[in-house]
């Protein structure tokens, strides 16, 4: 895997390395919960980029952006100091405006936290505007790869 992107697995998960340094972590040395979304940001975008889609690119040929709109996470266990971890993406849901993945952070292949999280997206004003014909087709594509298989 490369730090900047990742990779795709042969189901079409895409897989995210992230090594957790002393700023993501409390005075115990656990991460602290917070950086768990951090993390699958990380995911996000590098699974974007890896699909050929630039967050600057779209912010500035088409005037729009996404943001979080629903984050549910569900703690299972902790990721400490140093650990490696690796953040899974799978495109869950494909909207007019919207997309849902569902996430995981992982240490040694055991689930340590999880989310589902809708990502809308959102035109230069902060509203809600649809999905570009790109960006569709490139998560469709995905999807399909990730229920295949």
């Amino acid at each position: 895997m490369t730090e900047l992107s990742g990779r795709f697995a042969a189901d079409g998960g895409h897989l995210y390395p992230v090594r957790v340094f002393y700023e993501d972590t409390d005075a115990g040395g656990i991460v602290y919960h917070a950086n768990y979304l951090r993390f699958f940001e990380r995911g996000r975008s590098a699974m974007l980029a890896l699909l050929g889609l630039s967050h600057t690119a779209l912010l500035d040929g088409q005037g729009v952006s996404f943001a979080v709109r629903r984050a549910k996470i569900d703690f299972v266990a902790p990721a400490r100091l140093e650990d490696t971890l690796e953040v899974e993406t799978r495109i869950a849901d494909i909207g007019g405006a919207s997309f849902a993945v569902a996430q995981s952070a992982r240490r040694d292949g055991r689930i340590l936290a999880r989310a589902d999280l809708t990502i809308a997206t959102i035109n230069r004003a902060g509203r809600a505007a649809r999905l570009p014909p790109a960006v569709r087709e490139a998560l469709t594509t995905l999807q399909q790869r990730q229920t295949r298989d």
